[in-house]
């Protein structure tokens, strides 16, 4: 049996590269929080009050400046983790020892690789909630414009994908507009429940030394510590499963606008058009310009979604406490996050190039299209609703002198074609990216505290 020596022990080998699993690809991602954490922990460490000190100020520099030191070589791809470190926990700690010899022994006083882990995972996700909060709101702003500049364009609206009735193109676009609003808000939920540090809970039961966690919540920028040590440790997985639900009501958004974008560009709509670069093109028809990436947009949200049912199952029968089933969350985590940023992203400048052909979206329209507005045209003048939809229905040939644009423009209540707030929902976009940058902001200048500059 071959064995492979680590920094807790001997294993085998097989079991070693089985129980690494995809950590030392995936914690490359993580080098930058795990140093914070580390930066934060020594420092609490050299403040504890008990003699002789754990680690002094003088040495608490030592390390934070080798910390530095381990960030920009990560930021430079220089940074390593090997099998034998298992992760990027023990990497870092690996660093300091050779480094800075007895010292580097030191860091891990008082902390688990567990609360390690969850530290790290969390601040990783605040600076990526924050960047696809910004995402989402800025791709509302450019749909709230596209809206704002076709809010006279009349457009069929439909139901079972039929004709409907009147609508315009500021209502469609404004629509998917407030539907990513509504899901920045649930970003901004999955940011907060986030925003507390679970470090001192060590193997999630605490450890008798006075550990000062207010202290290290406050210098990694956190809103709160988590307070039970055993919560903080629980909430493993859970959290990822709150942040990968917000990140798919993201893409479901995404996924239907893409759908409504690839039925109306078909020739037999032709209502818009999309810019050329974001189509892609045949390996046999040369004349092919296919919407490649909205169909990726719809895939990747089937992905998105599977993830929030792969992090649950995974902790849905797990017992208190850390469980090893929890690194397995951690893929789809990273994953979906990243999805949902990368199509937040590639649709923002796909709408942004986006055109209308307004011919064709005016020839969409039928007499029976006005049908219902027909019908309550009658309603104003007296006659009881349900006698004005049947005289409508049997009299469809009075419908052919209804105008589109007198009756998107009638529609002047709350919400309506002629009654859209666009400067009220670009408000909300603005407020939400004002909120993004001033916590990223604040969470920078934690981080330049603590660090020097980092």
């Amino acid at each position: 049996m071959k064995k492979g020596k680590t920094t807790v022990g001997e294993i085998d080998s097989e079991v070693l590269d089985f129980t690494a699993g995809q950590d030392i690809q995936l914690d490359l991602a993580l080098v930058k929080a795990d140093c914070l954490g580390t930066a934060a922990h020594v420092t609490m460490l050299s403040r504890m009050p008990v003699k002789p000190p754990v680690i002094s100020p003088a040495d608490c520099r030592k390390v934070i400046v080798a910390l530095r030191g381990i960030v920009a070589q990560s930021k430079k791809g220089a940074f390593k983790i090997t099998l034998t470190d298992q992760d990027v926990h023990l990497a870092v700690e690996r660093m300091l020892t050779s480094k800075l010899g007895d010292l580097g022994k030191k860091v891990h006083t008082g902390r688990s690789r567990n609360d390690q882990v969850a530290v790290d995972l969390r601040l990783y996700a605040k600076e990526e909630l924050l960047g696809a909060i910004d995402e989402a709101a800025s791709l509302a702003a450019v749909l709230i414009a596209f809206a704002g500049k076709h809010a006279a364009d009349p457009m069929v609206g439909r139901t079972h994908m039929q004709p409907a009735m009147p609508s315009s193109v500021g209502l469609w676009a404004s629509a998917h507009a407030e539907s990513l609003l509504d899901d920045v808000a649930l970003l901004m939920t999955a940011y907060e429940l986030n925003d507390q540090c679970p470090l001192g809970s060590a193997a999630s039961y605490g450890a008798p030394l006075p550990l000062d966690r207010q202290l290290v919540s406050d210098l990694l920028g956190f809103s709160r510590p988590v307070h039970n040590v055993l919560y903080a440790n629980n909430a493993r997985g859970k959290l990822e499963s709150v942040i990968l639900m917000a990140m798919s009501q993201v893409m479901l958004t995404l996924s239907r606008l893409a759908q409504d974008l690839m039925l109306f560009t078909m020739p037999e709509f032709g209502y818009f058009t999309l810019p050329a670069a974001f189509c892609t093109g045949s390996s046999i028809m040369p004349q092919k310009r296919n919407p490649d990436v909205l169909e990726l947009v719809r895939g990747k949200a089937a992905k998105v979604m599977s993830s929030v049912s792969c992090v649950a199952e995974l902790i849905r029968g797990a017992p208190s406490g850390y469980n090893r089933d929890l690194q397995e969350a951690k893929g789809p985590f990273m994953k979906g996050i990243h999805m949902t940023r990368a199509s937040l992203r590639v649709m923002k400048r796909l709408m942004a190039g986006t055109g209308v052909n307004r011919k064709a979206v005016l020839a969409g329209f039928s007499p029976d299209v006005f049908a219902t507005d027909r019908a309550l045209e009658l309603v104003a003048g007296g006659m009881p609703f349900r006698d004005a939809y049947h005289h409508v229905k049997q009299h469809l040939d009075e419908l052919k002198q209804m105008n589109p644009y007198q009756a998107i423009a009638r529609k002047t209540h709350l919400g309506a074609t002629a009654g859209l707030d666009f400067p009220g929902m670009g408000a909300r976009a603005a407020e939400a990216m004002k909120f993004a940058e001033e916590e990223r902001r604040a969470f920078g200048k934690a981080v330049s505290r603590l660090m020097g500059g980092v």
